[in-house]
């Protein structure tokens, strides 16, 4: 079964610098329907304005994960890592007991924008942690590329939850596979783009929740596409 999750339907949290559509409960929106799926708790879009951010604030027992699209951000945190996260590049942050970090666009002209992702871990109480690597276009157009997962393999990074998350780029009238394993459950992202997932159309923005499948799930897209798929408990 499929359930599209239409980017118009989302939540939106709009400052003067700051642009955000939640696809889950997250701050003052609030939606019963759509509060998380499995683990996966939140996915915001979020598009920041020259020079602005998030300035420090704190996270406890969650994995972060951040996917950039366009610009780059300024991270730091009480761990002591200073990083500017650039187009193309990832960033996973176990908060675990506690961590406190601040977000910035990095430049003073150019906006950004970025996927931030939260997933429960399996356990409460992890030692804090960070990773952050680059998985180019070339890495993810034609296929899958595992991103993180709680089984890390191909230069993904860790997350603590029996989870992974897979990016993917098609070019126009391109195709990608995926065939989740019994009891699985997907959720499938649009970054940019247009895609179809068993021919259900996904513009960008969309999300779909997808359980019970039959059989391997058939992405497609006619006119390009960049999405995420997260493959859950």
């Amino acid at each position: 079964m499929i359930t599209v999750r239409p980017a118009a339907e989302r939540g939106t949290t709009r400052f003067d610098w700051l642009d955000s559509r939640h696809s889950f409960s997250f701050g003052e929106y609030r939606d019963p329907a759509h509060v998380r799926f499995g683990p996966l708790r939140v996915i915001n879009d979020d598009r920041i304005a020259p020079g602005a951010g998030f300035r420090p604030h704190s996270h406890a027992d969650m994995e972060i994960v951040t996917y950039m699209l366009t610009g780059a951000l300024a991270h730091e945190d009480s761990l002591g890592n200073r990083f500017t996260i650039g187009a193309d590049e990832v960033q996973r942050m176990s908060a675990g007991t506690g961590i406190t970090h601040s977000e910035f666009n990095a430049s003073e002209t150019e906006p950004a924008r970025l996927l931030q992702i939260w997933i429960h871990p399996d356990r409460a109480g992890l030692e804090p942690s960070y990773e952050q690597k680059a998985f180019t276009r070339a890495d993810k157009t034609g296929r899958f590329r595992l991103i993180a997962a709680g089984r890390p393999r191909d230069g993904a990074m860790t997350i603590h939850q029996d989870a992974a998350i897979l990016a993917s780029v098609l070019e126009p009238g391109g195709r990608v596979d995926y065939a989740p394993g019994p009891g699985r459950r997907i959720w499938a992202q649009v970054a940019e783009g247009m895609v179809a997932v068993n021919g259900a159309a996904l513009s960008e923005g969309d999300g779909a929740a997808i359980e019970d499948a039959a059989g391997p799930l058939m992405f497609t897209s006619e006119a390009g596409a960049e999405f995420l798929i997260f493959d859950l408990p």
